[in-house]
């Protein structure tokens, strides 16, 4: 699994990748920009109190709720970035390194937005419900990465191994290799949390999962 990874960062600076980090790091930056507006103008433009010196520490505490807010839902914009990048990912990595595999198999429009925009939304929802465990000590570390781990592990998955997989065979492989699944995407999630690395975890995590992926046994990804 190290190996996978390290091979996804290597990959980044080559031409063929260099564009598609580019547009992850401008879409990961306006989108996340784009909600910490929303948030904070909601904030500031809603009155929670009479007293007037409770406003501006009340509006102190949402900016810090809208700091937690747009780290949680970081991973949120990854996978939505990593849905319109993932076939240009996918791509390069197989064009360099598995260059006998067979086109991949045919995926409408329709099946990615729908993969997409459900993990999006079950990432947000989840992660709006366990807001109050992150403000406690030690159980916010073990839930974040817990829960976001199991997520960006199941979204990477399947959206790269149902380029090769029926909508069963996957869930079937899914569930047999669930723990690597799982090991995966809790790297993912602390790869979510570091500077600078988070603007391109689309593109590190969608080259590392296929990697991953091709290293499974070709009759075990069947189920």
């Amino acid at each position: 699994m190290i190996g996978a990874y390290l091979k996804a960062f290597s990959q980044l600076p080559e031409r063929g990748v260099r564009g598609t980090v580019v547009l992850s790091i401008l879409g990961s930056v306006v989108i996340s920009l784009v909600l910490a507006s929303v948030v904070a103008w909601l904030l500031l433009n809603t009155s929670f109190a009479t007293i007037a010196w409770v406003e501006p520490v009340l509006d102190l505490l949402g900016g810090l709720v809208t700091l937690v807010l747009i780290i949680v839902l970081f991973p949120a914009v990854v996978g939505m970035v990593a849905g319109l990048l993932l076939e240009r990912v996918c791509a390069a990595v197989e064009a360099e390194h598995y260059p006998q595999l067979p086109p991949p198999r045919p995926q409408s429009i329709f099946e990615v937005i729908v993969i997409t925009l459900r993990f999006m939304a079950v990432l947000i929802v989840l992660n709006l419900l366990a807001l109050p465990l992150y403000l406690v000590p030690v159980i916010n570390v073990v839930l974040f990465y817990g829960l976001n781990g199991y997520l960006l592990g199941r979204e990477f998955f399947e959206m790269v191994a149902l380029r090769r997989l029926t909508p069963g065979e996957m869930r079937a492989a899914r569930q047999r290799y669930r723990v690597r699944v799982l090991i995966a995407g809790v790297g993912f999630a602390f790869l979510s949390t570091i500077p600078l690395l988070n603007l391109v975890l689309p593109i590190i995590a969608a080259a590392a999962m296929l990697h991953i992926f091709e290293a499974l046994p070709k009759r075990g990804r069947q189920g």
